[in-house]
Formats: C-alpha cells, structure tokens, sequence
C-alpha cells in the first residue's frame, strides 16, 4: 500500500469520525420538537437580559438603533398568547406542505408514482442517477418550495428502488434543492427579489444606479454545473459509503422489485400520463399569452407576485391528483370515491409528527424575530467586516463568510439581504466592487449552509422524511448527512467565484465587477 493509499485512508476515517461525533451529539438531543420548544425558552431568557444593554447598533434599513426587545415582559407574553394559533397557521411551510402531501399522496397511493419510477429507473443509467437527482433538485427552485415537498421524498423512493439507502437520496436530493439554492440554469422569482434590494442599497451611494434583474444569470448557471458535479462527488465518495451502514427499520423499509409491473398497469400510467400532459399543456396555453391572468404585474411569469407563482402548490395539487384518480380508476387500485379520500387522510396520518414539530418551530422562530436578536448578531457582524478593510477577493471570501454564519441563524434569504445589502453593498462598491458581484457572494454564503441550519423552515419536514426510513434519526442524523455538502460547497463555490471573476467571465446581463464614482 503506498503513501498516498494510506493518506487517503486516514483522512477517510478522520472525516467519518468526525461526522459520526455529530451525529452522536446531535441525537443525543431531545426529539426535534421539544428542541425548538427548550431554544423558544432560552431566547425567551436571552431577550430579558440582552434588552437591559444598548449595543448602539442601527439598522440601516428604519434608521434606528436595534434594541432587543424582552419577550418575557407581559405584554409580549401576552401578545405570543394572543397569536400562538395564526403564528401556527401562519407558517408558511405547513400549508405548502400539506396541501401538495394532499395530491401527492393519491398519486402514491394509486400507484403511478411507482409506476413512473419503475419506467424511470428502466431508461436511467444507474451510474448517472446520484447527478440527474441533484441536477433535477436544483432545477426545482423554479416552482417555488416545490422540491422540499416532491424532489427530496421522491430521491429517497429512487434510490431504494435502485438499491440504494434511501437516506443517500434524501442527502443528495436536499444538497439540490437547498444546498445549491442560488444554482440554476434559467430565471426564478429569488433574482428578482434580491436585485430590488441590491438596487436600493446601491443607489444610497450611488442614486443613479440599477441593477439588473438577471445580474446573477451566466454564474448561476455555471453553478449549477459545478453544484452537481461537487454534489455528486460528496454523496458517492463520503456520504453514501457511511449512510449504507445505517439500518432501514422505518414504516418504508420493504424494498418492492421494481423491475416488473402488468400490462394493465403500464396502459393505465400511459393514459394517466396524457392526462398530466394535456393539464400541463393547457397550463402553459393560458400562460404564454402576454395578456395572461397567470403573469404578474411586470408581464413576467417568474416574478414572486405573479399569479402563476403564488399558484404552484396549487398546480402541484392539481397536477398530481387528477392523474393519480386516472391511474388508480383504469388500475383497479381506487374503485370509487371513497378510496380516494382514504389515499388523502392516508397521507395526512403520516404528517402528524411534523405538525406537531412545525408548532414549536414556528413559536421558536417567531419570538426569534420579535426579539432581534438575530438582526443584531447579523449588523454587529456586518460592521467587523467593514472595520477589516480587507483586499477586494479576501473581503469577498468574508463575505460570503459572513453571510454563511448568519444564515445559521436567520433563514430566510430575503430577511437577511435586507439587513445585509444597506451596509455591504456600499461599503464593498465603496472599495470598488460592483452590487452584482456582492450579490453573487451573498448567494453563495446563503445557499452553503441552508443545508445544516434547524433555522432553515424545511429543515424539520426533513428530519421527517429520514425518520421514514430510520426511525432513530434526528437532527444529528440530518446534519452529519449534510455538513460534507455545506463544506465543499462553500469551498468549491468560492474558490469557483474568484475564478470566474479572475477570468473576466460575464456575471450575468450588464452585471461589471467594478464600480467607480466617475462611472
């Protein structure tokens, strides 16, 4: 065995000691839900003590300084009373959630997702299954937060069938969806999002300044690439040999053969799928029109207020039932109407451990919110960075730095840009780097660690899909899963950046790397 075997070896059994430590220490932890309920309390005592300090922190979006406000004062206990039910219904992933597990559920339980799997996996080379799943992950910011809901459950039932842990295609399928969040190979309604914000904190230095929309587009889709290929090499070199050793003992551990199926039920898909076919064809008749009801305000189809957007789980509804009540009527799986029904609360019956989950979750980041906490932690960083007056590529690998650690502690992308974009932007075009090239390293940071932050809203429908399959998997499980992922991707993505910007590689549509007062 030479040097190099023995090198590659060792660091082999350092990085899987390394994840197995946290896993241990992550399932030693109580069940997700009574975590979030022990951190709701904790932040609530946090509160009480951080609101009698001033941290004389401004917010450079209201102009005011931050003060963290005690959730332990009666009238912000009695306003958490007062709102405990909508801060519940309000959570934005429990009815995407349960409305798309609703379609979704008569599909599975009719047969035609088995079935189209079975086609599927028929045609697929097994070699490339493992990139096609991260690939068609990533593709799926398109609709929304349909991948959380469709792809990540649905690469668990892949990989199973081909004789994979289901828990590798969970892996691979979250490392897409979530991991690789700012890769992708055409428009979504994030590019819009961000570029409003980018724009107006460019313009507080530069009022004449605008930002494309599509500033981001060329690097994303190199992303895109290089996501799948780093992804792919993660899941078969680290976590896939680690997870097969896992023991399958959830309620799907039986592994069906899925090599074989009638020739009544392949007639049945074949009509089941002409009829998700024509529904999508229809879709896109009433969509492509520039008059189109479906379009938003801007004429465009991928902005967050057009309709068609708003309508995605919907559609996935939709798109999934009514073929599903095909296949199972020309089947024989569903005989009337009451088999459909029971196929629905089938499904619901199995979301009862992430209701319960989603509660304390969404108490736990709302009195996170309310307290700013967050906000400050977020400013108090942004201003050490400022303060460093680092060089141009090291304060762009600071950045997304940044940007990582405090996606661990604030989710949602749109909130942090917010909070971020008024100091960074300015301050980095002050030191000659454009708006689109700051944008581009918050993307980075904020998809990298997505994947390993409780913080994130999905994270515990997650925990839910490994638990399918393992039932003593928890966080740990999930996070140890992940945490190869988060780290090659923040260093191939970054390194990946300085690349393409030591290149001179077009960042997206009228998108500079530079920025200078004389224009």
């Amino acid at each position: 065995m030479n040097t190099l075997t023995r090198t590659s070896q060792g660091e082999g059994r350092l990085m899987t000691g390394f994840l197995n430590a946290i896993e241990r220490a992550g399932n030693r932890l109580p069940e997700p839900a009574l975590i979030f309920f022990y951190f709701l309390l904790i932040v609530m005592g946090l509160s009480a003590i951080l609101s009698t300090l001033d941290f004389s922190v401004v917010n450079p979006v209201t102009r005011q300084t931050i003060e963290v406000n005690n959730l332990l004062a009666p009238a912000a206990l009695t306003h958490t009373l007062s709102t405990m039910v909508t801060t519940f219904t309000g959570f934005a992933p429990l009815g995407i959630v349960l409305v798309a597990m609703l379609g979704v559920g008569v599909a599975e339980r009719s047969g035609f997702i088995n079935i189209a799997l079975k086609k599927m996996l028929r045609v697929t080379p097994k070699r490339l299954l493992t990139p096609i799943l991260i690939f068609v992950a990533m593709f799926s910011h398109v609709a929304a937060d349909a991948g959380y809901v469709l792809v990540i459950p649905l690469g668990a039932i892949i990989f199973m069938s081909a004789g994979r842990h289901p828990l590798v295609g969970i892996a691979a399928a979250f490392a897409g969806v979530s991991g690789g969040f700012a890769a992708n190979m055409v428009p979504t309604g994030n590019d819009a999002l961000l570029q409003g914000f980018t724009q107006a904190a460019a313009q507080l230095l530069d009022s004449s300044y605008t930002v494309n929309t599509l500033c981001n587009l060329f690097f994303g889709i190199a992303s895109s690439v290089l996501i799948t290929l780093v992804g792919w090499w993660v899941t078969e070199r680290i976590v896939e040999p680690r997870i097969s050793k896992m023991a399958i003992d959830g309620d799907y551990s039986h592994q069906e053969d899925m090599s074989r199926y009638s020739e009544k039920e392949s007639r049945a898909f074949n009509r089941a799928s002409l009829v998700m076919i024509a529904g999508l064809g229809l879709l896109a008749a009433l969509a492509l029109p520039e008059n189109s009801l479906l379009r938003g305000s801007d004429g465009t189809l991928t902005s967050y207020s057009a309709p068609i957007m708003q309508s995605i789980v919907p559609l996935i509804f939709l798109i999934f039932i009514i073929p599903g009540i095909v296949y199972g009527r020309l089947s024989g799986s569903f005989q009337n109407g009451k088999d459909v029904i029971a196929a629905m609360g089938d499904a619901m019956s199995k979301m009862g451990s992430y209701m319960v989950m989603a509660f304390f979750c969404a108490m736990f980041i709302k009195a996170f919110s309310d307290s700013n906490i967050g906000t400050l932690v977020a400013l108090i960083g942004a201003d050490g960075l400022k303060a460093m007056a680092l060089p141009g590529e090291v304060t762009i690998i600071g950045m997304i730095l940044l940007t990582a650690v405090v996606n661990l502690l604030i989710g949602s992308a749109s909130a942090k840009w917010a909070l971020l974009s008024p100091i960074m932007v300015p301050m980095l075009m002050a030191v000659g780097i454009s708006p689109e090239l700051t944008q581009a390293a918050f993307r980075i940071g904020d998809s990298c660690t997505n994947i390993i932050t409780p913080m994130m809203v999905f994270f515990p429908l997650v925990v839910v899909y490994c638990q399918r399959y393992v039932k003593s998997g928890g966080v740990g499980t999930l996070v140890s899963m992940m945490m190869p992922y988060s780290i090659a991707f923040f260093i191939a993505w970054t390194l990946f950046l300085l690349a393409w910007w030591g290149l001179g590689m077009p960042l997206g549509l009228a998108a500079p790397y530079s920025w200078s007062a004389a224009g």
